[in-house]
């Protein structure tokens, strides 16, 4: 089996940076970067860790996620199981775990944590609904997948460390996208890949970083993202609307029809529809790319 790593180059880094250098050197050419000490006067960057978590909202129950593959068992976000907040962050503490909290509004639950960020002036349109929290285990991983919205992304990381690897849209067509979908093939491993099973991969280049505590990563829109927790820890997102037409235009598709098109298969077909379109996945990327297997 050959097999190797991608073709990453490492994101580019700056302590602090101006609202006019931000949008002229990364946001109007959609490159991504990470600003180290942008949240250096938040509360949240001194206070939050797991332990402060843990003290606000250890009596909360909260969905919890694994890295089992999508399939027709459970509905789309179903939680895969629930647990107080308390036994979750004692588990994160002890031991490597794949369970998982993403896209939860703690905010909402522990009115508290809202008095700890502020929405940076960076020249980004936020969308001002509270921010979603995600938590992992160490080495814990989220699948490749882009976002449905389409949003320009802020993610700052709490406590430990957090390895992002990053595509373009650009990239789409080497990363094996399933149809109808926002993910890439589940079972493709983006830190060790099987370039037998997988060869377009090898033409793929996209971008690493592994973010600390108290870092923040600008993903651009549509991009895509996997995210390995080297250690456990917690991050949150701040969302911005996409700024072209066009990109509106395929958030509105994605909203409107190709998540409820998805979810009306799943019911009809099942298993085999998810089986169709992970098949489709190999077929259309190699299609594309001139590739009989």
């Amino acid at each position: 089996m050959e097999q190797g790593k991608m073709d990453l180059e490492q994101i580019p880094r700056v302590k602090r940076i101006s609202k006019a250098d931000f949008l002229r050197e990364y946001v109007q050419p959609q490159k991504p970067v990470v600003i180290e000490k942008l949240i250096e006067d938040w509360p949240a960057y001194k206070k939050w860790d797991l332990d402060y978590i843990n003290e606000v909202a250890g009596e909360k129950e909260v969905p919890l996620y694994d890295d089992r593959p999508i399939s027709s068992e459970y509905k789309f976000n179903e939680a895969h199981a629930k647990m107080k907040m308390s036994e979750y962050i004692d588990l994160l503490k002890t031991r490597p775990t794949n369970y998982r909290i993403f896209l939860y509004h703690l905010m909402k639950e522990v009115p508290s944590l809202q008095k700890d960020f502020k929405f940076p002036d960076v020249g980004l349109r936020f969308l001002k609904q509270l921010p979603m929290l995600f938590f992992g285990g160490e080495n814990s991983k989220v699948f490749m997948h882009y976002d449905i919205d389409y949003a320009n992304i802020l993610h700052f990381h709490f406590h430990g460390k957090k390895q992002c690897i990053l595509f373009p849209p650009s990239e789409s067509k080497h990363l094996y996208k399933v149809p109808h979908a926002l993910i890439a093939r589940e079972d493709i491993n983006f830190n060790n890949p099987d370039f037998d099973k997988f060869p377009v991969l090898k033409k793929a280049k996209g971008f690493i970083t592994e973010l600390n505590h108290g870092e923040t990563l600008y993903m651009p829109e549509g991009y895509w993202h996997h995210m390995t927790y080297l250690t456990a820890g917690f991050s949150m997102s701040l969302r911005a609307t996409p700024r072209t037409l066009t990109n509106f235009s395929k958030a509105v598709y994605n909203l409107i029809f190709m998540r409820h098109f998805d979810n009306y298969m799943r019911k009809l077909r099942g298993q085999k529809w998810i089986d169709y379109k992970n098949e489709q996945a190999v077929k259309r990327t190699h299609k594309k790319n001139d590739i009989i297997l």
